[in-house]
């Protein structure tokens, strides 16, 4: 049952993005987060509600609550540089990097949750790395590169920063919710990520710009919000159920949708090294499923 989830998980992540996109064309990113960020811990204490797992609340230990912390501090660090990025630079290069955290992941739950690795499955992680490797433009990097000389950081920096950040968050968020019920742990952390959000948006002095946000904006960053309660939901339950070294390839399946929607919502197209990319990105996932 937990592919199912999984598979679930990938196709709301894919339109969160393409929402998140058309919610962020006038409005900060840093401002569309925390809003989205209500939405979705409003979504996810009601799923805890009709779960009924609420009452567990006094029973979550103290390291599970460690990591839920910092696994929700993680996700937070990972959104802000995620949407910063979906602002700077097309969907169809932003995704290919965050997903390159699909390696990373495989790796860290290798080392810290023993995950055996087989040589098959090493495989299948190699031709993702080379799907990855194809979708990322060289000149996309060299561009951000010497934005972030000048002092003004590129979306490409902050994609991988994005992905570094979304590994710590499976891995985290995998021991966290070892001993608690998933819907209760996607509140939890939610709640974390809503502190860090808003932080951000004091720190940087951005509230003013609350009453500036489009209205038609702001129902496109809602229903991004939405759908990421939706895809948060299905992954934790995929990782509490499933081993997260395949959960985590599965959910990053919604590249997918995200190209496709891409195409006819924004007119993005793939160049044939990209989509030659997105080819072996998805044989190796489809392949680290079954393996």
């Amino acid at each position: 049952m937990w592919i199912l989830y999984a598979a679930g998980s990938a196709f709301f992540a894919g339109i969160t993005s393409i929402l998140a996109k058309c919610g962020i064309k006038n409005t900060d990113s840093t401002i569309a987060t925390a809003v989205r960020t209500v939405v979705i811990l409003i979504f996810s204490w009601i799923m805890v509600i009709v779960a009924g797992s609420w009452n567990q609340i006094g029973s979550i230990s103290r390291e599970t609550l460690l990591f839920l912390i910092l696994s929700g501090a993680a996700t937070g660090a990972s959104w802000l540089c995620y949407f910063k990025a979906l602002q700077l630079g097309d969907i169809n290069k932003v995704v290919p990097v965050d997903k390159s955290s699909t390696v990373l992941t495989i790796v860290l739950a290798l080392i810290f949750l023993g995950e055996g690795i087989s040589l098959p499955k090493m495989l299948a992680v190699i031709v993702i790395a080379s799907g990855i490797f194809l979708m990322i433009e060289k000149k996309d990097m060299s561009t951000s590169e010497a934005a972030g000389k000048n002092g003004k950081a590129g979306w490409f920096l902050y994609a991988a920063g994005s992905a570094v950040f979304a590994s710590l968050t499976a891995i985290l968020g995998k021991t966290g919710i070892s001993g608690i019920e998933s819907n209760l742990g996607t509140a939890v952390r939610t709640g974390v990520v809503l502190i860090m959000a808003w932080m951000m948006v004091v720190v940087q002095k951005k509230g003013s710009a609350l009453r500036e946000i489009p209205r038609s904006e702001l129902n496109f960053i809602c229903l991004s919000g939405v759908a990421t309660g939706a895809s948060w939901l299905c992954y934790y339950r995929a990782l509490q159920e499933g081993p997260a070294s395949v959960v985590v390839p599965v959910d990053k399946l919604s590249v997918l949708v995200t190209v496709a929607f891409s195409y006819v919502v924004f007119g993005e197209k793939l160049s044939r090294k990209a989509a030659a990319g997105l080819a072996l990105l998805t044989a190796g996932t489809v392949a680290m499923a079954f393996l």
